[in-house]
């Protein structure tokens, strides 16, 4: 695959469709220390949807909401809950990026266009990807405003506390059985991404069930999206757990670093976070295999914080319930200390807290 003749810089935002974007926002900030930035709706002139704009460091996330029935936001919450609609990369040449993209086999959800307010312009441009999720390309090299042009600068008049969230280290997506080599092939086709990392069910399974993932990286591996796939188990697997409640494939989690995960999950937890358990017992013989850790093994079990370790170094993290009530979005927490693993090592410890969980709701 030739390279591309545009670069995708990194993660730009992300953009949730909820059905309540005021309080969802609330509970961003509230939880997990998100900041207000800008804002877009009926007082921006803004008659069809209402977007808050949360910022923490390098992350920010888009929380929209109809203001209308009938729309193509309201469709899309009506069919898989609320979710995540858009994975948005910042680019340098939006136009050319969409135009590229379709000329490699992508169909194209948005066309470019240019936008302009009085703090200069952008352009953005959105190609379709798996399920109804969509990449957006934003060029803002002219644009010094809050966010992109027609939102405006607000805070909400209220000071949210960092929980010490940097960036957006990975963004991962759910595929039904058997379509997760072709999304791997779209991303190595249209952006001639490489495959950085992959396991298969033989490497990650319990009792019950079972995945297979590839984790696809852009050419900096600024951007990594690990692609899932459930495999054939005893029981229903999280993955297909999922499928079945967003009804298509979709965004499973975000993963945001954080420098200090003890004092992020300790703020997180105090604020209302649910995180997924971590069973004692996955600690009695941590350090026969980490080896040894800057980090209090008795303070990570307390908190459930998970460690796992390559020949590079290890990584810590930790992952929050469901974030809404269909059991689909959820978040990560992760620290890493020069390892670039995905946690295998954790997937046994982890997939059989999930399935606890699943057994709840009377899903596996």
């Amino acid at each position: 695959m030739n390279e591309l003749s545009y670069s995708i810089n990194g993660f730009d935002h992300c953009e949730l469709y909820v059905s309540n974007a005021k309080q969802t926002a609330h509970y961003y900030r509230t939880t997990m220390g998100f900041q207000p930035v800008a804002y877009r709706g009926l007082e921006t002139g803004n008659r069809e949807s209402v977007s808050y704009v949360l910022n923490q460091n390098r992350i920010n996330l888009v929380i929209t909401s109809p203001l209308e029935k009938d729309t193509e936001i309201g469709a899309h919450i009506d069919r898989h809950g609320d979710g995540m609609k858009d994975v948005a990369f910042t680019v340098d040449d939006s136009e050319l990026a969409w135009k590229t993209s379709l000329e490699r086999g992508a169909k194209s959800a948005m066309e470019p266009k240019e936008i302009k307010d009085g703090d200069g312009e952008a352009v953005v441009s959105a190609i379709e990807t798996f399920g109804d999720t969509i990449h957006t390309f934003v060029e803002r090299k002219n644009y010094k405003g809050s966010f992109l042009p027609g939102f405006e600068a607000n805070d909400l008049g209220l000071k949210s506390e960092s929980t010490g969230l940097v960036h957006i280290d990975h963004v991962v997506g759910n595929q039904p059985d058997g379509e997760m080599q072709s999304v791997c092939n779209f991303y190595e086709n249209v952006f001639g991404w490489h495959r950085f990392w992959s396991v298969d069910d033989k490497d990650i399974n319990t009792k019950y069930s079972a995945l297979r993932s590839i984790v696809m990286a852009n050419d900096n591996e600024i951007i990594k999206m690990p692609i899932n796939e459930p495999a054939d188990g005893l029981r229903k697997s999280q993955i297909q757990e999922y499928i079945d409640y967003y009804d298509t494939g979709g965004i499973q989690h975000l993963a945001l670093s954080t420098k200090d995960i003890i004092s992020t999950v300790r703020m997180m937890q105090a604020n209302g976070v649910d995180f997924l358990p971590t069973p004692r017992t996955y600690y009695d013989t941590l350090n026969d295999w980490v080896g040894p850790i800057d980090e209090d093994i008795e303070t990570l079990a307390e908190l459930g914080i998970l460690v796992d370790v390559d020949e590079k170094g290890y990584m810590l993290q930790i992952f929050t319930q469901p974030l809404q009530d269909r059991p689909t979005l959820f978040f990560e927490v992760i620290q890493r200390k020069g390892s670039n693993s995905f946690g295998k090592g954790n997937f046994k410890a982890l997939f059989e807290s999930i399935e606890k969980e699943q057994e709840k709701r009377g899903n596996l």
